[in-house]
């Protein structure tokens, strides 16, 4: 059979060796040796060229070798869902036993998550993909970064998070802990800003809506938004709300209230607490300001 008949039968030029065989080729891994044509990506999973794998070459071999109702989660699950997750491996779930190999993390799922489909391949929902990528971490903060960019995104909450630790618990400690360790940070930072926005008696403002201007485009999640003069307020906690090395998520959340023709206001939790008067000046100044310009074309999104 033809080199090119072989690929249109295969998945990104990934093929198993079961599909092989019924093919004619029984036997395909003399092609696979060092110099040949083709490559082995897992056991009984070929590659039908011998050049370096695209990523989705990869993911596509991972889930060949898991079986036909294996899903994604962990990092990789997260980039797709586009979140700033780290590491090469590909963790799978399954709902029978099966085995990985090298980057490969096949691990039995009962009940299996909910999914769905990104780009062609099943993933998990984030708040699972988001605790299966930590249970692969070793530090703190970049367990952090990942927690923070997926609610600031809006992928996933604290309470989905912290449901899905709870289910997931072997090797969810760290997770947990960020999660506690955020509860604690937010609950104070939040309780602070409402204190102070009741004590300036502004106009009573929005907690954690989600934005969208004209054409329906998403904006932005601001921690408290005065919709009658479009005012944001972001209590932008360096630990919570960008992560140590997330500093350029801030940056396009930024450009977007820009670009909506919002005024944002920025605090530091720490300012909030020590220097009280100073924020509620820039606020009274902000909110004067806004008020002065005419109202934009940006909506509250009503939750489904």
């Amino acid at each position: 059979m033809r080199i090119e008949q072989l690929r249109e039968r295969s998945d990104l030029g990934v093929i198993s060796t079961t599909a092989l065989k019924s093919l004619g080729v029984t036997n395909p891994w003399p092609k696979c040796r060092p110099g040949g044509p083709w490559q082995r990506m897992h056991a009984g999973v070929v590659l039908l060229h011998n050049g370096p794998p695209t990523r989705d070459q990869q993911v596509t071999a991972a889930l060949l070798r898991a079986g036909p109702d294996a899903v994604l989660t962990g990092a990789e699950a997260c980039r797709r869902h586009g979140l700033p997750a780290r590491g090469s491996e590909i963790h799978v779930l399954v709902p029978g036993s099966a085995r990985g190999s090298g980057t490969l993390i096949v691990e039995r799922a009962s009940p299996m998550p909910r999914s769905t489909t990104i780009d062609g391949f099943p993933v998990v929902f984030p708040a699972r993909a988001v605790v299966d990528a930590c249970r692969q971490m070793r530090s703190a903060d970049e367990a952090t970064t990942l927690v923070a960019a997926a609610i600031q995104k809006g992928r996933c909450t604290p309470v989905s998070l912290r449901e899905e630790a709870l289910t997931n618990r072997y090797g969810a400690k760290l997770v947990r802990t960020v999660l506690k360790e955020l509860d604690r940070a937010e609950s104070v930072a939040e309780r602070d800003a409402r204190k102070l926005s009741r004590r300036i008696r502004l106009t009573t403002p929005h907690w954690n809506v989600q934005l969208a201007d004209a054409t329906g485009r998403l904006i932005g999640r601001p921690d408290a938004w005065f919709d009658d003069v479009g005012l944001a307020w972001e209590i932008d906690s360096r630990a919570f709300h960008y992560g140590p090395r997330d500093y350029e998520h801030t940056l396009l959340r930024n450009t977007r209230y820009a670009a909506a023709g919002i005024l944002v206001v920025q605090t530091l939790p720490t300012r909030l607490r020590d220097q009280p008067d100073a924020v509620a000046a820039e606020l009274r100044n902000a909110h004067r300001a806004a008020a002065a310009r005419p109202r934009l074309a940006v909506h509250i999104v009503e939750p489904p």
